[in-house]
């Protein structure tokens, strides 16, 4: 993994902190699956009981990108930041 895009990676996770509003809840789904693929890799564990619903939504969504590659998802987080940082006027 090239020190640059970890870097990026890093630079980006710390802006969409800093975005003056805040992204919609489809964003910040993608925004957490992706980044607990470029940090955790695969979903692990058991999947939260029915009444966990926020849990399950997440870890169903962190379970598609089973396979992804950590450099990979880490440039899709860095793209959708940008993405969500241009509609956001920055």
């Amino acid at each position: 993994m090239s020190q640059d895009l970890q870097a990026q990676f890093q630079q980006a996770s710390e802006d969409v902190l800093r975005m003056s509003k805040a992204p919609d809840n489809a964003a910040k789904l993608q925004l957490y699956t992706l980044f607990k693929q470029a940090t955790a890799g695969d979903c692990a564990g058991d999947r939260p009981g029915m009444l966990d619903f926020l849990g399950r939504i997440k870890y169903d969504a962190w379970k598609q990108l089973a396979g992804t590659p950590k450099e990979q998802a880490m440039q899709k987080y860095i793209d959708l930041v940008k993405q969500l940082q241009a509609a956001d006027g920055k």
